[in-house]
């Protein structure tokens, strides 16, 4: 059967992202897409280079006459978040992407789609076989694991790079050009729970679902709603309720979408009570989660319910821990210069485990607020655990990259790019930190939704971004 995406141009690029999107890449099991470039690379008789995590350099060679040309490094990352509507049946570790493309949006079918950032990877070796670009020498840098702590670059050994001009390919706006961003530290809180015997009574599901989602760093703005603080918020609103179990979201980076909890009550007071609070969530998202929706079900259910004190303590601690934005940047306009994100939450028999995520572009301020966090987990009878996060990227405005990049823009498309920084974690913090000197920027196509099932990425802005003008770009660097 033909691609949906096999006439798209530049046709190199979209061959290598419909070859990618067929591999499973979870985060930290990148073995088979990891193999996969290798065996590309050796194809093509390219050499490679490879450090003890397994992140990897594709080594391409200049255009003949511009082998002696700056060494220039593209970089992408390898993993991608992996995110499902609750009906989608997919097993990311064994099924290839399903893809839709309608019109110039292409995403899709029910899962996070990976063109963040399948589509650098596939920018990058898509140049082994396109002859049309007149390049200098490229160094490929593939690395393992960002969205789940850029633990990749964190231990990249900077010994297999040689180049000192980086361009990340993991932005995601059409049109502009990135220069620094937030970085990102994240939390784990552990709740005893204490447990009843099984008390009389139906037990219920309660499933919060239809959320926008979306990811932590670069929507946080836009205000959309989080599944696990919502159905904290809607527990509450149950008389007499006893908690046996809770469940919502799935990345640190993805403002979760869905929650479940069961509780012992009443059946058809948790649909009374359920109706009502559903009516005021709606009015208070319905700009930015128009597909809200609670589900109650009966459901038979065998373990006993925590203790009331139990129950208090982890939904107050849900319900205490603040998500969204926290502050803004006086620096730079409209960025968000903090934010956290309450990310991933399980029960088991005896612990409730809680994950948020916290984002700044100043790093005293990301210890703060996961100080605080760590304060309010311990007047919930929480024990926290931070982890040492990673560093922002500072901007830098007098880069000589940046200075070339914005004019190649100009003389491509007439008007100057946006050179901004954002609210994300991208690598380039922790590579500069490891290569003394390394003039960095990060481009990228228009994607929009990433980490959920809704992420889609716009083939116009592909072809003009990582096509016409990274092309543009590596050309006048090799000039």
């Amino acid at each position: 059967m033909t691609s949906p995406i096999a006439h798209l141009e530049p046709k190199h690029l979209w061959a290598r992202f419909d070859d990618i999107r067929k591999i499973p890449r979870p985060s930290k099991h990148e073995e088979k897409i990891r193999a996969w470039v290798l065996d590309f690379a050796k194809t093509h008789g390219l050499e490679t280079r490879s450090d003890a995590l397994g992140n990897v350099v594709v080594c391409i060679p200049g255009k003949p006459g511009k082998e002696n040309a700056p060494v220039v490094i593209l970089q992408g990352h390898l993993d991608m978040v992996c995110e499902k509507n609750a009906d989608k049946d997919f097993d990311f570790h064994t099924d290839p992407i399903e893809l839709v493309l309608e019109g110039d949006r292409l995403r899709a079918d029910g899962t996070t789609l990976g063109a963040d950032n399948g589509i650098a990877i596939a920018a990058g070796l898509g140049l082994v076989t396109d002859d049309s670009v007149q390049h200098g020498p490229i160094e490929l840098l593939c690395t393992l694991d960002e969205e789940t702590g850029l633990t990749g670059a964190r231990d990249l050994d900077p010994s297999i790079l040689t180049g000192k001009l980086l361009i990340n390919l993991d932005s995601e706006e059409d049109g502009v050009i990135t220069m620094g961003c937030a970085g990102g530290r994240d939390t784990e809180f552990d709740v005893p729970l204490a447990r009843d015997a099984a008390a009389a009574g139906g037990a219920v599901r309660v499933t919060v679902k239809g959320c926008t989602g979306g990811h932590s760093g670069v929507e946080i703005h836009l205000g959309r709603a989080n599944a696990v603080k919502l159905l904290a918020d809607a527990l509450a609103t149950v008389d007499g309720a006893r908690l046996v179990s809770f469940a919502g979201g799935n990345a640190h980076n993805a403002i979760p979408r869905e929650a479940s909890a069961v509780i012992v009550a009443d059946e058809p007071a948790v649909r009374t009570a359920m109706d009502a609070w559903l009516a005021t969530a709606r009015e208070a998202h319905a700009a930015t989660d128009p597909e809200l929706a609670v589900v109650v079900e009966s459901v038979d259910e065998s373990d006993a319910p925590m203790t009331d004190d139990a129950a208090e303590r982890f939904l107050g601690l849900l319900r205490a821990l603040p998500h969204g934005v926290l502050g803004m940047s006086a620096a730079f306009p409209d960025l968000v210069e903090t934010s956290q994100n309450v990310a991933v939450v399980r029960t088991d028999a005896t612990n409730g485990h809680v994950q948020t995520s916290t984002r700044s572009s100043i790093q005293a301020e990301m210890d703060r607020f996961v100080d605080e966090g760590l304060a309010t987990g311990a007047r919930f009878g929480a024990t926290g655990e931070a982890d040492p996060g990673y560093p922002g990227w500072a901007p830098n405005p007098d880069s000589a990259l940046l200075a070339r990049a914005v004019d190649v823009y100009a003389g491509l498309f007439g008007d100057k790019p946006n050179v901004e920084a954002i609210h994300a974690g991208l690598e380039c913090g922790l590579i500069g930190e490891k290569v003394d000197g390394m003039d960095m920027i990060s481009i990228g196509p228009t994607i929009r939704n990433p980490h959920s099932p809704s992420e889609e990425i716009s083939v116009s802005s592909t072809q003009k971004m990582l096509g016409t003008y990274l092309n543009a770009l590596l050309e006048a660097l090799a000039e």
